[in-house]
């Protein structure tokens, strides 16, 4: 009888340290690990680049997200994301308009642009968050809707977080990771 007692005490013991590892928080992953994330989740978007610039089309452009997209926010503020930078450059060499969505106030304008600029981004344009948007996702819905309202043909949408996907007006999207929300 005694052993059954301690053998119920040590699995209680096991199921009260498994539930207390599943609530502890997730740790980011290293610098380097991202970046290697980063890069397997972005490596199709030039090839899309390419095919999608060879049918032709007038006013092709990306949306890029800002935060942990194009800039290194979390682990290297204001630092350019080296891969979605590639291919943001890539864009811009071959008539691809390079177009940012953020959810960074209006507010903030000149500081965004410096960042952008000092990151060796090409801004075709810039859309904020406005004291309208209820949301981040309302701002890159609305966004979005600006830039095809202005004639451009949305071939990538590039983010890190689903509510820079939801909504349309572009062609394909390319999801980085956010490990789970940890990457705003």
């Amino acid at each position: 009888m005694r052993s059954t007692a301690l053998g119920t005490c040590a699995a209680a013991l096991l199921v009260g340290v498994a539930a207390t590892a599943s609530a502890a928080p997730q740790r980011l992953p290293s610098y380097q690990q991202w970046q290697s994330d980063v890069t397997a989740a972005i490596k199709p978007a030039t090839p899309w680049l390419e095919q999608r610039v060879g049918q032709g089309g007038s006013k092709l452009a990306i949306v890029l997200d800002i935060d942990n997209t194009s800039l290194e926010s979390e682990y290297h503020e204001g630092a350019p994301n080296k891969p979605v930078r590639a291919v943001a450059t890539w864009a811009a060499q071959h008539g691809v308009a390079v177009l940012f969505a953020t959810g960074r106030k209006e507010s903030g304008r000149s500081t965004t642009e410096r960042q952008l600029t000092a990151a060796g981004y090409q801004i075709d344009g810039l859309c904020m968050k406005n004291s309208h948007d209820s949301s981040n996702s309302a701002t890159k819905q609305r966004c979005r809707k600006e830039y095809t309202s202005a004639g451009y043909t949305i071939t990538a949408n590039i983010g890190n977080r689903s509510t820079d996907f939801e909504g349309a007006n572009y062609e394909k999207g390319f999801k980085l990771p956010d490990y789970d929300g940890q990457l705003s």
